[in-house]
């Protein structure tokens, strides 16, 4: 099974003035999530208008030059007991067992028509919010980058994620409720990480869970 390595997690400080950092900075994993949110700004969410899945370039592209897309990355990462296409290099994933973390539930996964479906990668701040929190200024390169990032992405059990759709925390959180800390944890990174902000309602959500976590870091990826 082929190695993925993914950069070290890079975050903007956002200063309590409400503006992002002009760079990225290294912020090590140990910091609690409860900390970093104190960080982003709170602002209105801004209008839909031009939206697209395209806004945020094709999907699954092999933004790490891995030569694998990204959801067979996200695929090998999340599943256990993965099976590849033979032939395609390790990167196709046949098969394999998913350990949702929104439901606990065990969830096998077959590609095919009618079941590739049952496993979905969830965007975890999703595109439609992301954008209408401030994407919507960033580059086409970027919001690529964005999109694929593995910090951003769960295989998750299809069914929960069509039910999240493009919730965030005040609106959707998993039903599994001891994961809900590492879930909004990963939402913090992420939207920090992008100087992506939070509505009020978003963040009040956010930190009500970590109250009840404050040891909670933020990931990895």
């Amino acid at each position: 099974m082929r190695m993925r390595v993914f950069g070290p997690l890079l975050i903007p400080i956002l200063l309590f003035t409400g503006t992002p950092a002009s760079t990225a900075v290294a912020l090590k994993h140990e910091t609690a999530a409860s900390k970093v949110l104190e960080q982003i700004v709170v602002k209105g969410r801004a209008p839909k208008t031009g939206y697209s899945r395209a806004q945020f370039g094709p999907a699954w592209t092999d933004v790490d030059h891995n030569g694998c897309d990204t959801r067979n990355d996200i695929l090998t990462r999340d599943l256990v007991a993965v099976v590849y296409r033979p032939g395609a290099h390790n990167c196709m994933v046949e098969s394999g067992i998913l350990r949702d973390p929104y439901s606990g539930s065990a969830v096998p996964f077959t590609r095919g028509v009618g079941t590739s479906l049952d496993v979905q990668i969830d965007h975890v701040v999703a595109l439609s919010d992301a954008w209408q929190k401030g994407a919507f200024k960033l580059t086409l390169e970027k919001r690529t980058a964005f999109a694929n990032d593995p910090l951003n992405l769960l295989a998750v059990m299809g069914r929960l994620n069509s039910q999240k759709s493009d919730g965030d925390a005040a609106t959707w959180l998993p039903p599994l409720k001891s994961y809900r800390c590492k879930y909004v944890a990963r939402q913090v990174a992420v939207k920090a990480k992008n100087a992506i902000w939070m509505t009020s309602a978003e963040k009040v959500a956010i930190a009500a869970i970590l109250s009840k976590c404050p040891g909670e870091l933020i990931p990895k990826g």
